[in-house]
């Protein structure tokens, strides 16, 4: 088993229960997490609640297609997805290719065959998530450990709810860049919330009043006037 592979999230979306079993059944034991979904928008909560490394994304689900699943994962964020198709057809590879799948794979699949496809995607964006590490060492205070999903302050563990957890996640991850009201309403609250920036605010509030030293002059989370908040650079702190 390859170490840096072990416990990493997969999302598997399928409406066929049996299938989904088989999948999880099969990166189970070589080592994966895996969470599930049965439906194209339960897929889009599911992966804000666990916020995966790989999705398996089936093309025929009962609500929307896999094909528009996977537009709006892009909109949001660059994880890596695999398509599956019973169809086996040149144009729905074709298809999914160019809205920015990865790979795919055609049923009926062997486990090895499943396996090796998630591990090869997996290694194929490993160099760019090596400049955003699953442990993070803001300074000698602040620790973001996302591998354990712990958090830690001055040597504590601080609690934080789960929509604080996936905000302060799309901050950390996109250190030094600024994510807009937009972006971070569509990442961590979904489409229906784009609206409702004081969402954002509240929530960057309550951040600010567990991660600061100082709420009122914060040094983690920056506001960026009229557009939106930014993580601080970690990597230029001294």
């Amino acid at each position: 088993m390859e170490d840096q592979f072990k416990n990493k999230i997969i999302l598997v979306v399928d409406d066929e229960e049996r299938m989904a079993r088989f999948i999880r059944l099969n990166l189970e034991h070589d080592g994966f997490q895996v969470v599930e979904a049965y439906r194209g928008m339960q897929a889009m909560q599911v992966f804000r609640d666990s916020l995966p490394d790989l999705v398996l994304l089936d093309v025929m689900l009962p609500d929307i297609d896999g094909f528009e699943v996977l537009g709006m994962l892009r909109e949001i964020s660059s994880v890596p997805v695999i398509m599956l198709t019973a169809k086996g057809e040149e144009d729905d590879r074709v298809k999914g290719l160019e809205l920015g799948a990865d790979d795919y794979i055609t049923k009926p699949f062997s486990p090895r065959e499943l396996v090796s496809r998630v591990r090869a995607v997996l290694r194929r964006v490993e160099p760019a998530n090596s400049v955003s590490p699953d442990v993070i060492q803001v300074d000698e205070k602040l620790k973001l450990d996302f591998s354990k999903r712990e958090i830690w302050f001055k040597n504590e563990i601080v609690k934080l709810r789960p929509t604080e957890y996936r905000l302060l996640y799309h901050l950390a991850k996109n250190a030094g860049w600024v994510l807009t009201y937009d972006q971070l309403l569509s990442r961590v609250w979904g489409y229906e919330y784009r609206d409702e920036p004081h969402y954002v605010r509240l929530y960057i509030n309550y951040l600010r009043q567990k991660l600061e030293e100082d709420p009122s002059n914060p040094k983690y989370i920056l506001t960026e006037r009229g557009v939106g908040y930014r993580f601080v650079d970690f990597k230029r702190l001294t």
